[in-house]
């Protein structure tokens, strides 16, 4: 009986190191399997090379962010400089040091290519940015009084639209024709003998508690602490041609509009994906571009 219950013990021994020797093969076998994928999937999102953007911080390098991943899906590595004014990001672009920037519209580019002598185009329309007039000393453009400083952008498009903006609203009236190009020398009618101060976009802002009322792009009113829908005392409407003209879009240097990099760069940044976040995130005082 003692001999037979050692050849019981045995057996189940030699059954029991088959079993452990056979799930150490299976382990081997899924890790193996689990190496080949994921160098699969290496060779699949092999580098294509580097993109670089420069770019506004609030909203378009914050949007750029929300692009990376999906770039890097597809073999892209995105690299965004954040500039605080309207000027060397077009120069660093045309220089060749960046390969796009996202950060002006196209009446600005155009302007900016005039005056400068760049060769810049535009390469895609990704979103577009109300412009509004908001809050400084005063909450109500009913309270506005003889004499009141409104503090608008000074480049030329930007105040043209500004411009265009107070007109709308009654502040004052602009010769006729005076259009994108309008300047204070344009007002033909100041009823309130308002003062307008012309100050660089990114320093607008920055003087709300010392004027009347100020008008701005949206990237800067969200810079601001603004809220489109509920702090603006009045904006462009979403289907304006005003908010068409300006959508914000992917600038290049002439002839490098079709290349495989910004042709990647644009359709990530039209993505469902994109344009979720940026309905979710920005409340209005961002919209995305439907060509």
């Amino acid at each position: 009986m003692k001999q037979f219950k050692k050849i019981i013990a045995l057996a189940l021994a030699l059954v029991l190191s088959l079993s452990l020797a056979a799930c150490a093969s299976k382990t081997e076998t899924a890790a193996s399997t689990e190496t080949a994928s994921t160098e699969t999937a290496s060779e699949t999102t092999e580098s294509k090379g580097t993109i670089t953007v420069a770019a506004s911080p609030t909203p378009h390098a914050e949007i750029l962010a929300q692009a990376k991943p999906i770039l890097e899906a597809e073999g892209w590595t995105l690299e965004v400089k954040e500039f605080q004014d309207y000027v060397q990001p077009n120069n660093v672009v045309e220089s060749g040091e960046f390969d796009a920037n996202y950060f002006q519209h196209i009446p600005y580019l155009e302007n900016f290519n005039e005056e400068q002598g760049t060769h810049l185009v535009n390469a895609g329309g990704i979103h577009y940015e109300p412009f509004g007039i908001y809050p400084g000393t005063k909450s109500s453009l009913d309270d506005i009084a003889e004499g009141d400083t409104i503090a608008v952008p000074n480049d030329t498009t930007n105040e043209a639209r500004a411009l265009l903006l107070l007109q709308d609203n009654g502040i004052l009236k602009l010769k006729d024709g005076a259009g994108l190009t309008a300047t204070v020398l344009d007002i033909e009618e100041n009823p309130y003998n308002v003062e307008i101060l012309e100050l660089e976009a990114a320093q607008v802002p920055r003087v709300k508690d010392e004027v009347a009322f100020v008008v701005l792009n949206g990237n800067y009113a969200l810079d601001a602490g603004f809220s489109v829908a509920k702090d603006s005392l009045a904006y462009e409407e979403s289907d304006s041609d005003a908010a068409k003209t300006y959508v914000n879009i992917i600038a290049v240097k002439e002839g490098n509009e079709n290349s495989e990099k910004i042709q990647a760069l644009v359709a990530a940044l039209k993505s469902d994906t994109i344009r979720q976040y940026i309905n979710d995130t920005y409340d209005g005082a961002v919209v995305p571009f439907d060509d």
